[in-house]
């Protein structure tokens, strides 16, 4: 979704999920910094550099680097669970900057929300799969 902010700067919003977080993504014209839930997203992220470049790997892959801001609001989950939200947040948003962009994005999986999540546990068991051990007698 497009929109203007008070600044009259466009917006471009993007939501993102992986596990159990949730990450709504918003990319604003500037100079390429990481805002995630009000604070940098190097202190956000405990300074794991594999977690901001990952989440800035979208723009690399259209040359965007230091174009846009992106600020996040992201909740649920770990760390890692967000990260991949923000990053398919990103990418969605930069879909809606440009349709040309889509096909790029999808060709390095970008656009893709991985379904993996955590499985239930079921009664008889002490986790998800982990059966009670085994007594001959």
């Amino acid at each position: 979704m497009q929109a203007n902010d008070s600044s009259n700067k466009v917006v471009y919003w993007g939501t993102g999920r992986r596990k159990a977080a949730i990450a709504r993504v918003r990319l604003v014209p500037g100079q390429g910094e990481v805002i995630v839930n009000g604070k940098p997203g190097e202190i956000y992220f405990n300074r794991i550099a594999n977690y901001i470049q990952s989440l800035k790997a979208p723009l690399e892959t259209l040359g965007l680097e230091g174009e846009y801001n992106i600020l996040v609001n992201a909740h649920g989950g770990g760390l890692t669970g967000q990260a991949d939200a923000v990053k398919l947040g990103v990418a969605r948003a930069l879909c809606q900057l440009s349709p040309e962009n889509r096909q790029p994005l999808k060709a390095e999986g970008y656009l893709t929300r991985d379904p993996r999540a955590k499985e239930r546990k079921k009664y008889g068991l002490h986790k998800a799969r982990k059966a009670p051990q085994y007594s001959k007698r």
